[in-house]
């Protein structure tokens, strides 16, 4: 059984960083693309980074590019995001996805999800 677990959120300022991890057991054959989504309040669940397990694929959004970096331990088995020059508008719940194949940017795609972290950035 798969399970992912996001850690890491929290309250931040306005510029400030915060690191998200996902710790993932259960089977690292079925986790090989991996990707950062999030869902504020009333809107829709948003693409924010992918990698794969192999590292030889990072995507981003254009909203968190160049802020945000995403990277993966597989020795620890933990996806991490890091993610700096916060803005209010990055106030979400964060979640952690997996999928057999390489990472997309379609939700629908990925079947293993972590029960979500919360970042709150005040202006």
């Amino acid at each position: 059984q798969v399970q992912l677990v996001e850690s890491g959120g929290g309250l931040v300022q306005a510029g400030d960083s915060l690191r998200l991890s996902c710790a993932t057991s259960g089977g690292s054959s079925s986790t090989y693309g991996m990707a950062w989504f999030r869902q504020a309040p009333g809107k829709e669940r948003e693409f924010v980074a992918a990698t794969s397990r192999s590292a030889s694929t990072t995507d981003y959004s254009d909203s968190v590019k160049g802020r945000f970096t995403v990277s993966g331990d597989n020795a620890k088995n933990t996806v991490y995001l890091q993610m700096n020059s916060l803005k209010p508008e990055d106030t979400a719940v964060y979640y952690c996805a997996a999928r057999l194949f390489a990472p997309v940017r379609d939700h629908t795609q990925y079947i293993y999800w972590g029960q979500g972290t919360q970042v709150t950035v005040s202006s």
